[in-house]
């Protein structure tokens, strides 16, 4: 007899990300594309793309949730749920405690505080500047003339961090190209745009013992997640696919609302 199957589609600002997951939770498959222009487009290729990596056909789906700044355009959805509540949903399942998810994406940035049973304490988001953002990464890449995937690997080669007092996206550019122009190495400026990127994450909120860090920047640059642990000494928890934790979330919470209707529509 085969498993009942539940997705999530979390539709952001800069990718779609699909999740895909049976009756126990297991995730079976998953897709991450960029958005684009038309995000109805993009998340029900994404949604095929999870589900033939799932090798499962589509009407083994008995929910689909959507989450994320796209969610309205997903046209084949069973219902959608916020941001916070996906990404709360799907970080707990990886790490049942009382927790802090730091979640880094491509047009904002989350801190959301979770209690042991994984109720939802509170929640900061930053959604007013692309500074502390994927996006300001990418412009920051552009004008470095660098590529993005290459910055993880430059900020590691980094022995003297060249710390910029920015937070702006478009005052940071100058200042970059200052110190492109005083000498100073890419890779301890790289290094200076990851820790301004922190810095201005950690600001939104005190941390409690127990941090999760998401996102897409976090699965892309994992050496962010090393300096985040410099600082606060102590060690960082991150999911094994951090940028899917809200697809997941989603999922997960199209699995709880059918089993909650006794199993059937």
């Amino acid at each position: 007899m085969k498993s009942d199957i539940f997705a999530g589609v979390d539709v952001g600002a800069s990718r779609t990300k699909v999740s895909v997951i049976d009756e126990t939770k297991n995730l079976l498959g998953y897709s991450v594309m960029k958005s684009g222009t038309d995000f109805s487009r993009t998340s029900r290729e994404c949604y095929e793309s999870a589900l033939d990596m799932a090798n499962i056909n589509e009407n083994q789906v008995r929910r689909v949730f959507s989450t994320g700044y796209g969610r309205k355009n997903v046209e084949f959805s069973n219902g959608t749920r916020t941001e916070i509540g996906c990404h709360a949903k799907g970080c707990y399942h990886y790490f049942p405690m009382a927790i802090t998810i730091i979640d880094i994406g491509g047009q904002d940035n989350k801190v959301i505080k979770l209690d042991d049973k994984g109720n939802r304490l509170s929640f900061k988001m930053n959604r007013k500047c692309a500074a502390g953002t994927g996006a300001f990464l990418e412009e920051m890449s552009m004008r470095l003339d660098i590529p993005l995937e290459d910055m993880d690997g430059l900020a590691r080669r980094s022995e003297e961090m060249v710390e910029l007092g920015s937070y702006c996206t478009v005052f940071t550019a100058t200042e970059v190209l200052e110190k492109i122009r005083q000498g100073k190495k890419v890779p301890d400026i790289v290094k200076g745009l990851f820790y301004s990127v922190i810095k201005r994450i950690l600001e939104m909120d005190s941390l409690t013992e127990n941090v999760v860090m998401t996102g897409g920047v976090v699965a892309h640059n994992p050496y962010m997640v090393s300096m985040v642990e410099e600082i606060i000494e102590r060690k960082v928890l991150v999911p094994e696919y951090p940028q899917l934790t809200g697809a997941l979330g989603a999922a997960l919470l199209a699995l709880e609302e059918y089993k909650n209707n006794s199993g059937g529509d």
